[in-house]
């Protein structure tokens, strides 16, 4: 499919097709064949251990011979979260209506609510051992910090994404806890040092810019991830105690694991995924997650990665029929996640995806996207996730109120403001959709897609040259040749019109018929476009998921042929 939605976006084109295979074996380096794995065992009597025993494991383990785990050949640098579109939206500024769609905090602190809640950013810790081949460790740190920290109820995290940005910014503690509306900040480092680990974090109150705790811990390197385990609970503990005076929950985390090498294996492949570098990259990320799932076949987490994998392979690389098998894989995959970890609101989403933009069955998708909005009211990537699904549905006003309290969590995030967009061109918006979309360009001018966004924004808003401008400035085929096409046929130049559109449909064949449909509607052919339209929901074409918002179908909205698909997709 080439409704290249966020889950999916890279900041390139898609890239060469390579077949999937079905046969069971291990992916191996680079080719991502996916492996079915046998998880008839998972479902039976949980077999965890404390974590105690998990952390004194973990030194004879490294101490051993280094697990038979794919090692990346390409150095992932900063890797940063992506977000699901329709399936998976991203956290979005607050509207106002006709005027500005964000705003900064002009306090220090973030106010408190009835319960004392407090906020807090953590800072990505900075690895400074010299070697980026450890990156994959310092940010699973982070991580691993971040989700102890938010299993307090009195405590919300702010967004991983804004907490990045806050990280390389060179103001001083005060401005950046103005800037994200947190009281706290937590940042450190990790060191590495002969054959040993130095690892110290520190708590900043953000009004005064003051030191509230410090601590340093250093280890043999053997237990390096016994040592990140142990950090992460005993930073949670400290803060927890310091900020709220309650203890952190102990034991392992809802979805996780409590396997050393499985765990491992899953920063390895989450590394990959989310720096989203290429078809290779995002296959190898998929053989990491399988890596972990043969490993502790009970790993929940594992298996919403590999669900997510799997949909962005089957997007963005997989022909019509490896398309079906890959969206059925991964919806197991995302099933059994939610079967292991009722409470795991990421298995959710990733179900909630999986139905969404896989299966194309939105009634399908309802129940997951509510039961993980429900789980983690306080996870900006959930909240965000669950705006997009509402926006697709329509239903603007919650997603815009959801979207508000998700843009408080990641207030930094060029992706919020994307999305901010996104709900207000759906709404016929499109000048509040405009401001949106160039704050968002202005924090991050290479985020893919963005340009055709602002385009498609214009043109609705009778902008047409600055739309022209701004698709000549978006480097995917697929969202700027159909924005050329419609403004060439607006100016009432067919020969480019049609060349543009012949340009698509060479590049792009049978995975863009969702764009076709999107043309022949501007171009005034109903019948061309309810026929492109009927097509791409035949080809499972993930882009029929915008078809009950999108303002460039409306011209369709009456017609029976759009009726009785958004009827059979489940919208109506």
């Amino acid at each position: 499919s080439h409704w290249v939605h966020d889950e999916a976006t890279r900041g390139r084109e898609s890239g060469r097709l390579v077949p999937l295979s079905l046969d069971g074996s291990l992916p191996p380096l680079g080719f991502g064949q996916f492996q079915s794995i046998d998880v008839s065992h998972a479902l039976g009597k949980p077999a965890s251990e404390p974590m105690r025993k998990l952390l004194r494991a973990v030194a004879a383990l490294h101490e051993g011979s280094a697990p038979a785990l794919p090692s990346p050949r390409t150095a992932v640098q900063s890797p940063t979260r992506r977000r699901i579109v329709i399936a998976a939206g991203l956290a979005t500024i607050a509207a106002g209506s006709g005027v500005l769609l964000w705003r900064t905090r002009d306090t220090h602190a973030a106010p408190r609510g009835a319960d004392d809640t407090r906020r807090i950013a953590v800072l990505p810790f900075r690895n400074l051992s010299g070697d980026p081949e450890q990156r994959y460790f310092s940010d699973g740190l982070t991580s691993e910090i971040r989700t102890q920290l938010s299993r307090n109820k009195r405590l919300q995290i702010a967004g991983q994404t804004s907490s990045e940005k806050a990280r390389d910014s060179k103001d001083d503690a005060r401005d950046i806890a103005r800037a994200l509306g947190v009281d706290f900040l937590l940042g450190g480092n990790v060191q590495k040092a002969g054959g040993r680990v130095k690892i110290s974090a520190e708590l900043t109150e953000g009004t005064t810019g003051l030191s509230r705790w410090v601590e340093t811990w250093e280890r043999p390197l053997s237990d390096i991830f016994a040592v990140q385990a142990e950090i992460g609970a005993a930073v949670a503990n400290a803060l927890s105690v310091a900020i709220t005076g309650q203890e952190a929950a102990t034991g392992v985390q809802v979805g996780g694991t409590d396997n050393v090498e499985a765990f491992d294996a899953f920063l390895h492949g989450r590394a990959l995924y989310e720096a989203g570098i290429d078809e290779e990259s995002d296959r190898r990320a998929l053989a990491w997650f399988d890596r972990a799932i043969a490993l502790d076949a009970r790993y929940a987490g594992a298996h919403a990665a590999r669900a997510r994998a799997l949909m962005v392979i089957g997007n963005l690389y997989a022909a019509h029929d490896e398309r079906v098998r890959v969206f059925d894989f991964a919806e197991a995959a995302a099933r059994l996640a939610t079967t292991l970890a009722p409470d795991f609101a990421e298995g959710f989403s990733a179900l909630g995806f999986a139905f969404a933009s896989g299966k194309l069955d939105v009634r399908g998708a309802r129940g997951p996207f509510d039961r993980s909005y429900s789980l983690a009211p306080g996870n900006a990537d959930v909240l965000a996730r669950y705006a997009s699904f509402s926006t697709y549905l329509r239903d603007h006003e919650r997603a815009t109120k959801v979207i508000l309290h998700a843009a408080t969590l990641d207030p930094l995030n060029s992706r919020t403001f994307r999305s901010q967009g996104d709900i207000r061109y759906n709404a016929s918006q499109p000048v509040e959709a405009i401001v949106a979309y160039r704050k968002a360009i202005a924090l991050n001018p290479t985020l893919a897609g963005l340009n055709a966004s602002l385009g498609f924004a214009q043109l609705m808003a009778g902008a047409n040259d600055d739309a022209r401008a701004s698709f000549l400035k978006e480097r995917s085929a697929v969202r700027r040749l159909p924005g050329l096409a419609i403004l060439a046929h607006r100016a009432s130049d067919r020969r480019a019109a049609d060349a543009a559109l012949d340009a698509l449909i060479n590049e792009y064949g049978d995975k863009s018929h969702y764009q076709y449909a999107q043309v022949y509607t501007q171009w005034g052919d109903v019948a061309k476009a309810l026929a492109a339209l009927q097509t791409a929901m035949d080809l499972r074409d993930g882009g029929i998921m915008y078809m009950y918002s999108d303002p460039l179908l409306v011209p369709l909205r009456s017609t029976n042929g759009y009726l009785a698909i958004a009827k059979a997709v489940g919208f109506i």
